[in-house]
């Protein structure tokens, strides 16, 4: 049985089936989704739906993503920020705009049940984006941190190849963890298009909503496999791309 942590969708549900497809996922695999399921290509409803199926038959951990919480405050309150609109969401409102009410009653459902982090048996940390308090994200005064925090995948890049973990003044949020895997800040930006590990953080969001693939590894093993370039797929659209 292999543990596999998925990285960023943003509504990119072809380069999810092909990047499951490569990695020959199987019925006795643990799947570790770290958010971000939606904004960005056309299929947020269709992936949300697809989500909701694969769990049937697959041990699946669903983690939320900041996406993820602002679409469920849309189809739960009609809330929807023009930067929300402007940043992918935009892209959902257009996919859900022909979803049956019964439907988005299940997709609300499934954003309520998502964990804002979770942490396996060898004590390794699975969350969107990262946590401030220095005794952990359970200790944090607001859980908003786990999806929209950029503090400790900064953290990790300043500190990369440059500390030890014995060094006294090696970061306490980092010594908590075996190891930590996030999403949220694409490793595009520094260049990467596969996933990157910094101190004890690996980050899989490999730029699915821009120009990057969905990636999936195996967290025992770090072989990984990846979708094609998620806008290759979609060729008619823009995804969070700039005009």
């Amino acid at each position: 049985m292999r543990t596999l942590v998925i990285g960023d969708v943003h509504g990119g549900l072809k380069g999810l089936k092909q990047a499951l497809d490569r990695a020959s996922v199987q019925n006795k695999d643990t799947l570790i989704f770290l958010g971000d399921y939606v904004d960005g290509w056309s299929e947020s409803a269709e992936t949300i739906s697809y989500l909701n199926n694969l769990s049937s038959n697959n041990e699946c951990i669903f983690i939320r993503g900041n996406h993820d919480a602002l679409c469920h405050q849309y189809l739960a309150n009609n809330e929807k920020s023009s930067l929300w609109v402007q940043q992918g969401g935009q892209s959902s409102i257009d996919s859900y705009s022909n979803v049956d009410k019964n439907e988005i009653e299940s997709h609300i459902s499934f954003f309520e049940n998502l964990q804002d982090f979770y942490i396996d048996s060898k004590n390794n940390l699975f969350i969107h984006a990262g946590f401030q308090n220095l005794r952990g994200p359970t200790f944090e005064h607001y859980a908003t941190a786990a999806y929209w925090d950029r503090t400790l995948w900064e953290l990790a890049l300043a500190l990369d190849k440059k500390l030890k973990p014995d060094h006294p003044f090696y970061p306490t949020r980092l010594k908590l963890f075996e190891q930590i895997y996030i999403g949220h800040t694409p490793v595009t930006r520094i260049g990467k298009t596969t996933p990157y590990q910094a101190a004890n953080v690996w980050n899989i969001d490999t730029g699915a909503a821009f120009k990057g693939p969905v990636t999936i590894m195996d967290i025992n093993t770090q072989d990984y496999w990846q979708s094609d370039p998620v806008w290759t797929l979609y060729p008619s659209e823009k995804g969070r791309n700039q005009p």
